[in-house]
């Protein structure tokens, strides 16, 4: 790992934790060990490193969720496929994804972070045309209000950045498993 990507690493870590506006340049500087000063070496500025942080994390995020609409699988598999991939995101890059639960809307307020409103409105239509393909091939139920089944996907999916963490428990293939069992087939016995 180089140095730069070692900073990134730590900035990430701290964003994360302690929040992008409470956290300094100082902060990261101190738990690289390294001066302040040496920091701008690096970056120009913090937001210039939770820009690269965000950006590259959300390309990759991205580009899966693009292989798997373009795939040729049926719809169900489609949704769950899109699934596992948010939750390995949570796995593989739990600091990025809790950066982007917790500052999104304050950094969107600055042009630089223009592209976050972009790739929420991105990942809107991932999930509504995963769903709408689910109903109109009869995967998915036809009485189903998509964007709510979106909004409801989107919010606890994402929203275990809070308590899943590495190694606990229960591996995040574990959990996506679970998750869509109670998603795809609901939690009640049959009658």
């Amino acid at each position: 790992m180089s140095r730069r990507d070692e900073l990134l690493r730590i900035a990430a870590e701290l964003f994360a934790d302690k929040g992008f506006r409470s956290t300094t340049v100082r902060d990261i500087a101190d738990a690289a060990g390294i001066l302040s000063g040496s920091l701008y070496h690096h970056f120009d500025s913090k937001e210039s490193m939770v820009d690269e942080i965000l950006s590259s994390f959300q390309e990759e995020l991205f580009g899966k969720y693009d292989a798997v609409l373009a795939g040729d699988a049926d719809a169900r598999a489609k949704i769950e496929a899109a699934v596992r991939v948010s939750f390995e995101a949570i796995d593989q890059h739990r600091h990025e994804v809790a950066i982007f639960q917790n500052e999104a809307d304050y950094l969107g307020g600055f042009d630089r972070f223009g592209y976050l409103d972009q790739r929420q409105a991105q990942s809107n239509r991932v999930w509504m045309t995963l769903l709408e393909e689910g109903v109109a091939t009869g995967a998915l139920r036809s009485d189903l209000d998509v964007e709510l089944v979106y909004r409801f996907i989107r919010d606890t999916v994402w929203i275990a950045v809070r308590w899943y963490r590495p190694g606990g428990k229960l591996s995040h293939h574990e959990i996506a498993d679970q998750y869509l069992s109670i998603l795809l087939d609901g939690i009640a016995v049959d009658r």
